[in-house]
């Protein structure tokens, strides 16, 4: 028989024999991944019973998981003690299974199910959605369990990469491998990789050396302008409090009220649902706590309503109600109000004057460059749909809707009303604030 070992490439050698929580392999075509850690599991359901989930993001059927793979590696090494059924594999001498699942086609207490396994295996991790990592990451808490992840990089902010790889902990091994490091790659491939660098070297280093894609121009926001942003500390700033306040439209939507002043944006304030009356009591809160100088909230579906209480509340001058498909005010230029105030967030982060956005919060990143844009016949700028973002990302982009709120329309420093007459005290409870919310 022949020695699995053999087959595995030294640069892998920690899945066999270092512990960690996390092994996350990336890079680019031909580097052997998924081989490897097939082998790896292999070799490991022979010394022991193991109990090993194969996931995907979708897995329309089996055919679209690694059973083919494990199934055509037991064949090439000969590994009769492993047995192949048509939904499983199992190892008769230790009584090792792999099971396959695809997380989205799953219902959360289903995964939830999976939390005897011993190791999970995420492959082509790029697609996973940050709401099915949010559910899977806790679910497999057995002592020792081990989360084994392969992925090619598609954009900057893979939720999973963004998860675990732009602040990795000591728990967490991560190793890119391309082509060049696989003694294994066979010459084919290599002359490919070749062809490819001679001819569009873009192309290459996302296809052969696992780099994400460059966002180029369908991006309206590009994740550099992002990134230097979250990088770039502010703690003065000059300029009225203004908050954007986007409301759930949705059961799995947050309702987000975002914080700007000037050049900074202060934080992110999340909820999830509440009804329009306690969304009105919390902004109630918000304008007697900070005096705003100005609330711009999103009026379509929930909005409305809760625009109507904070009006008869008497804060008329401070909250305005925008509706994001309505006329732009520069209607030359954009097609709608959302175009036209994304487009200044952009403006924003462009500016040759540093500008902050919170480095803790984890979804800004990811809000701010999903957005797809093109152009109308008459040349104005177009959004991508909410939806369509929505099915992309696992969520609504809402932090970056709060945030193109507080440019709505300009504002100026002017005194605050006089609130001192409302009894707020005694008309509104404290709003809980939900824990694990940016502050």
């Amino acid at each position: 028989m022949k020695q699995i070992k053999a087959q595995i490439p030294k640069i892998f050698k920690p899945l066999l024999t270092v512990k960690k929580r996390i092994k996350l392999c990336y890079g680019g075509r031909a580097g052997g991944k998924s081989y490897a850690y097939a082998d790896s599991l292999l070799f490991l359901g022979r010394m022991k019973k193991l109990f090993i989930v194969c996931l995907r993001e979708i897995q329309s059927s089996i055919k679209d998981s690694v059973y083919k793979l494990l199934s055509d590696r037991i064949s090439y090494y000969g590994l009769t003690d492993y047995k192949v059924f048509d939904t499983k594999i199992e190892n008769k001498m230790t009584g090792t299974v792999f099971t396959f699942k695809g997380l989205r086609d799953q219902d959360p207490q289903k995964i939830k199910s999976l939390e005897g396994a011993d190791i999970a295996w995420i492959e082509e991790a790029q697609t996973i959605t940050k709401k099915s990592w949010d559910i899977l990451e806790p679910t497999i808490r057995k002592p020792d369990s081990e989360i084994w992840i392969t992925m090619n990089r598609q954009e900057e902010n893979d939720p999973i990469w963004v998860a675990l790889a732009t602040q990795p902990d000591n728990k967490t091994w991560i190793q890119k491998v391309n082509y060049t490091d696989n003694p294994f790659c066979p010459q084919e491939m290599i002359d490919l990789a070749q062809r490819c660098l001679e001819k569009t070297p873009q192309d290459y280093a996302h296809i052969w050396l696992g780099e994400p894609m460059t966002q180029g121009n369908s991006k309206l926001i590009s994740s550099i302008l992002v990134q230097k942003a979250l990088n770039m500390p502010l703690f003065d700033t000059t300029g009225p409090l203004i908050i954007g306040l986007d409301i759930a439209r949705f059961g799995d939507d947050e309702t987000v009220f975002c914080f700007r002043r000037g050049r900074l944006c202060i934080r992110f304030e999340t909820y999830r649902k509440k009804d329009t009356v306690e969304v009105a009591n919390i902004t109630t809160h918000m304008i007697k706590t900070f005096h705003p100088e100005r609330i711009f909230l999103d009026i379509g579906g929930q909005g409305a309503g809760v625009y109507d209480i904070l009006k008869d509340r008497g804060f008329r001058r401070i909250v305005r109600g925008v509706y994001f498909g309505e006329k732009a005010i520069s209607s030359d230029r954009y097609v709608n109000r959302r175009a036209e105030m994304w487009d200044h967030v952009r403006l924003w982060l462009s500016e040759t004057a540093s500008v902050s956005l919170p480095k803790d919060d984890t979804y800004i990143l990811g809000d701010l460059t999903c957005v797809n844009k093109k152009y109308d016949k008459l040349g104005r700028l177009q959004l991508e749909e909410k939806d369509s973002i929505k099915r992309r990302l696992g969520r609504s982009p809402d932090r970056g809707d709060a945030l193109a709120l507080t440019f709505a329309e300009p504002v100026f420093e002017t005194q605050s009303e006089d609130i001192s007459s409302f009894r707020l005290d005694d008309l509104f409870a404290q709003p809980h604030r939900q824990t694990g919310s940016a502050w």
